[in-house]
């Protein structure tokens, strides 16, 4: 059973069933039969009951706007249909990138209208000003660019029901990507909703350490005493007692009649340099950026009661991959973990799949080669053999051949790679190709890249110069060379996400931090084992569904533990 659902304002709604029609109904023309739509003054009590009686998969319009006030109410659901996540993934494959994630948006692309210039609202934590994400009413308002004229549930209906007809004429694969990206946006907002344990003591005795004693707060241009410490040296160090680290022109300028002239301020081009002012330099870059990203400010802004809630944004990159809206979720630095802490009773299990993206590879090309060294636990070792035992220049050559680095060190390496292992470099090396024409290329469930732009194909046709449209060609290259191995691997990622979910329901484990190959776990630590099994079963189940009967092993590392930073 389908139940199509409208969250009204003041946490109201309305509701309708979906059912398949009759075999030889007549004018059913295979679309599902549309039940009497159904108004209730309590959308998330309405929810709640039909959930517990048939576990129906629920079809609305944005799982992020509405998930969480159903949450808050107590109404948890196993399965959804989210439109505007999947009118993404079908305008995409139309060469549409870029429109707002909205049913409004949908609609008009459903009718050829043009698009409403309105942004994703409605999300409970989408503002996140100084104080950090605020709770939104219940049930806001659905600005979402519907015509006035145009029922938002009709809408939603009619975008749906298109959808499933292009659903139906599409290779199934597409289907199961729907599915899980659905799956992933049910994840994302639990995820925020349970928080990641942090606690907020354990991290300001750590700033305190590194950065010295808090300094007052909103004082203009106020660093703590440790970095402060730091810029003067620095300064003192390069014969500029008035530089000011945070500024690249100044630091350039710095560099520059210290005798170290530098192009920027990368620590990559720094580590080359030989002076004494090099080491403050790289020291105080590294402690400001903890300071600005993950400081006392990001502690009130982001963590309350105990838990650390960001936004996760499910597709958020162009790959299938997740980002996230503040809060820097997705670049939790090593000393933020340290403060990651179990509950009491409590611990974590924390997954974390290993050489993902080369496994893939090894997979969606049915490389015989590849897909034997990718049976090891350690897939660079095994690679080594071709190398005389060198596992540094098998991962090196590897990660160049997906990258798209064949300069230097590594074109020897591509060569011998390609030689070996031609289905696999063939895969990513026709990918390149196609990039450079202007093609577009998809993952393994059917993601398409971005088309090129209007400004790409004039610098392509020399519009800025012969040597500019080659370093275009070459950069598209690259990226859709990668595309088809990173899309891919965000996808096996979802769908270990979706087969967890539906794995972990009758436990008290909560899903509470995801970063790309690497699921955490909150559970009882009495249910760790059995949380561990599920992970396993689920990262199996997740293979399975996305590459068939591969040879290729996707381990897991596994670590069962009341600190985060203790899982590595």
């Amino acid at each position: 059973m389908r139940w199509v659902v409208h969250a009204d304002e003041g946490g109201a709604g309305r509701l309708a069933p979906l059912a398949e029609p009759a075999a030889g109904a007549e004018g059913a023309a295979g679309r599902p039969a549309v039940g009497e739509v159904r108004r209730v003054g309590d959308l998330a009590a309405a929810v709640r009951e039909l959930e517990a009686a048939d576990r129906p998969r629920w079809i609305w319009a944005d799982t992020a706007r509405i998930y969480p006030d159903l949450l808050r109410a107590g109404a948890r659901v196993a399965r959804c249909h989210d439109v505007v996540l999947v009118d993404e993934i079908l305008a995409a494959r139309e060469g549409s990138f870029g429109a707002p994630r909205t049913l409004g948006a949908a609609y008009a692309r459903l009718h050829g209208l043009p698009v409403p210039d309105v942004g994703r609202l409605g999300s409970a934590t989408e503002a996140a000003g100084a104080e950090g994400p605020q709770q939104a009413a219940l049930f806001e308002p659905d600005d979402t660019g519907v015509p006035a004229q145009v029922d938002q549930f009709d809408a939603l209906l009619e975008v749906y029901l298109a959808q499933q007809a292009l659903l139906d004429a599409a290779a199934p694969p597409l289907r199961l990507l729907t599915a899980a990206e659905s799956a992933g946006a049910l994840a994302a907002a639990e995820m925020t909703y349970a928080g990641l344990p942090l606690d907020p003591a354990v991290h300001a005795r750590n700033l305190a350490e590194l950065l010295g004693p808090q300094p007052p707060h909103g004082g203009p241009g106020m660093r703590p005493a440790k970095l402060q410490d730091l810029a003067d040296r620095l300064g003192e160090a390069l014969g500029s007692p008035a530089l000011n680290p945070d500024s690249p022109a100044q630091v350039l300028k710095a560099l520059s009649l210290a005798g170290l002239p530098a192009n920027t301020t990368r620590a990559w081009e720094l580590r080359r340099m030989e002076h004494p002012g090099v080491p403050l330099l790289l020291e105080y870059k590294e402690l400001s950026r903890l300071y600005t990203a993950n400081g006392w400010a990001w502690l009130r802004a982001w963590v309350r009661e105990g838990r650390f809630r960001p936004e996760y944004v499910v597709g958020g990159v162009v790959t299938g991959r997740w980002a996230s809206r503040g809060g820097g979720a997705l670049q939790l630095p090593a000393m933020v973990r340290r403060a990651v802490v179990a509950d009491p009773g409590w611990t974590f299990v924390v997954a974390d799949a290993g050489q993902l993206e080369p496994r893939v590879l090894a997979a969606i090309s049915a490389d015989r080669g590849l897909a034997r060294a990718a049976q090891a636990e350690d897939l660079y070792t095994e690679l080594g053999d071709v190398f005389g035992g060198d596992r540094a220049k098998a991962k090196l050559g590897l990660l160049g051949a997906m990258y798209g680095q064949t300069s230097g060190e590594v074109g020897p390496l591509l060569a011998t790679l390609r030689r070996r292992f031609p289905a696999a470099i063939g895969l990513v090396d026709d990918a390149a190709k196609a990039g450079v024409e202007g093609r577009i290329v998809h993952t393994r469930l059917g993601r398409a890249c971005p088309p090129p732009s209007t400004r790409w194909r004039r610098m392509v046709a020399g519009a800025e110069g012969e040597s500019r449209a080659d370093q275009v060609r070459a950069s598209r290259g690259r990226f859709t060379r990668n595309f088809v191995v990173q899309g891919s691997a965000a996808e096996w990622a979802l769908a270990l996400i979706a087969t967890l979910r539906g794995k972990l329901t009758d436990t008290a484990s909560e899903l509470v931090f995801f970063l790309h190959d690497e699921v955490v776990l909150h559970c009882p630590e009495e249910q760790a084992e059995r949380v561990r099994e599920a992970v396993s079963a689920s990262a199996a189940e997740a293979s399975r569904l996305v590459f068939g009967a591969t040879p290729v092993r996707f381990p897991l590392h596994l670590a069962t533990v009341r600190c985060y930073a203790d899982a590595k």
